[in-house]
């Protein structure tokens, strides 16, 4: 036999091993079961072989292991027609404005400059030295979706702050000025509006009915690239992330780059099942963990700021923990299924609701909760007020009770991150009759917070407003009066440090 027959009939052999067929060995070389040549069996063994004894076929099916189940054939979703059909909706953002430098950082920059040899050899030159700022301008990109044929655009909230402008460029280059109606940090998803009808809008999926393992696509804008497809698999559902525990994100493996925030993802149908936010990369570029918020999320986030300008998180008032296996077995659960409260905020919703120390919440409205972040986004993302009927484990007996859920004050969000035409961008108070008496004036409101177009026309938080256009002004209402034409542009005559000056704003 040549070595390449011989190798041949090794391969085969192999092969037939692996399928549990036994082959046996002459002297002169390889020799197959009687059965398999097709021929009745000899009554006299060939010389050097063993007898060979007819198997039962029961018996030998006893020995081979049963094929596992044959699982469906995958077939692969058709990316072109999902980009062709569903890409005009996908949208490229750009955003300019002004970050707020504390003073800390600016302390840190001027450090970093007094190490340097060049500016320690130049630091006598008059003006040399850096001046403290209070905020520096920037730029940067991002990615969204259109939603509704008349202008509305979902995108991440990271994406918009700060802004002070933001433009939308759709797929036929078509370019609009963007209102920001509101933003959630909380959720990490921002509304805009831009005027425009007729729009192409993407279709909505159900991110319930996304598997790990299901085919997904994403379109963005990564590094500028505008309509860039990628594709990958679900790798993971209802991911909690550290810091985050109100959004329950998909993970993928879809490639997400600087760029492609607040773009959409796409299941193998071509509906929308999520909001690309977030990477995980020690490089800054994709590693392979790419996270989306599902789109259920982001729609009832958008629902609450269209229809009442700001957001409201709700609050159960306990501190929870996942549980680990010998934790589970001490509160005496089969499985570490569940959420464990290790402490319960005084005159908070739980207290109300009698929960204790101790309680492992088993499941939220009837859906059985595995994590600690099944119950943080379950009443994360519900409101104020909502009731839940919770289920938990105590002195080993199940117990459940109905909470009524109480706000989260500081996940109260206002809406209008980058104001419209016709508002100030100004906090205002009225002064205290101290404060009056110790500035010397009769009236005024202090300016406690300035964004927006009051910021980039240069009003400092302190200073106090005393008249719009002229007219002096004494209550809120009177400045919510005058700003209710829309003006394009106001005077502002502001006290700072004992001076009073005129401030110009342009609004539109």
């Amino acid at each position: 036999m040549t070595r390449t027959a011989k190798t041949a009939l090794t391969a085969s052999a192999a092969a037939l091993l692996a399928a549990g067929v036994t082959i046996t060995t002459g002297a002169s070389g390889w020799t197959l079961p009687t059965w398999l040549q097709n021929k009745a069996p000899s009554a006299t063994p060939a010389s050097g072989d063993a007898p060979i004894s007819p198997t039962p076929v029961a018996a030998a099916a006893a020995v081979v292991a049963a094929p596992a189940a044959a699982l469906p054939p995958a077939q692969l979703p058709n990316y072109r027609a999902i980009v062709q059909t569903q890409g005009p909706a996908v949208v490229g953002i750009t955003v300019a404005g002004l970050h707020k430098v504390s003073a800390e950082d600016d302390a840190q920059t001027q450090q970093g400059l007094d190490d340097d040899p060049f500016f320690r050899f130049f630091r006598g030159v008059p003006g040399l030295r850096m001046q403290p700022r209070s905020a520096q301008p920037f730029r940067g990109q991002g990615s969204g979706f259109i939603i509704s044929s008349d202008g509305l655009v979902l995108t991440n909230a990271h994406v918009v702050r700060d802004a002070k402008q933001v433009t939308v460029k759709l797929s036929d280059r078509r370019e609009f000025s963007a209102q920001v109606l509101g933003s959630d940090p909380a959720t990490d998803i921002a509304v805009l509006k831009i005027d425009a009808k007729g729009l192409p809008a993407v279709q909505l999926g159900d991110p319930r009915q996304v598997q790990v393992g299901d085919y997904v696509l994403a379109i963005g804008a990564p590094y500028g690239f505008e309509q860039t497809a990628t594709q990958g698999i679900v790798s993971a559902k209802s991911r909690s992330l550290p810091g985050d525990s109100v959004v329950p994100f998909i993970q993928t493996d879809a490639a997400v780059n600087p760029g492609n925030s607040g773009g959409p993802l796409f299941d193998a149908s071509g509906r929308v099942v999520g909001v690309n936010a977030q990477i995980y990369s020690q490089s800054g570029g994709f590693q392979g963990l790419a996270f989306a918020i599902p789109v259920d999320v982001a729609l009832k986030v958008k629902d609450q700021i269209v229809a009442h300008g700001k957001v409201e998180h709700a609050r159960l008032g306990v501190t929870l923990q996942d549980l680990s296996a010998p934790l589970a077995a001490s509160f005496g659960l089969g499985s570490p299924d569940g959420a464990l409260v290790s402490s319960v905020m005084p005159d908070s919703a739980a207290a109300k609701a009698g929960l204790k120390a101790g309680d492992v919440i088993t499941a939220v409205d009837g859906e059985a909760v595995h994590v600690a972040g099944d119950v943080s986004s379950r009443v994360g993302l519900a409101r104020p007020g909502d009731k839940l009927k919770l289920e938990f484990w105590r002195d080993k007996s199940r117990l459940s009770e109905t909470v009524a859920l109480g706000r989260a004050d500081k996940d109260v969000q206002e809406a209008s991150a980058a104001p419209e035409r016709g508002s100030l961008g100004l906090a205002l108070r009225p002064l205290e009759r101290q404060e009056l008496r110790g500035s010397g004036l009769d009236h005024g409101l202090l300016i406690e917070r300035v964004t927006g177009p009051a910021q980039l026309a240069g009003v400092q938080p302190g200073d106090v407003l005393l008249a719009l256009n002229g007219k002096p002004v004494q209550d809120i209402d009177q400045v919510r009066a005058a700003m209710k034409d829309k003006p394009k542009q106001v005077a502002l005559l502001v006290s700072r440090d004992g001076q009073q000056i005129f401030v110009p704003v342009r609004l539109g």
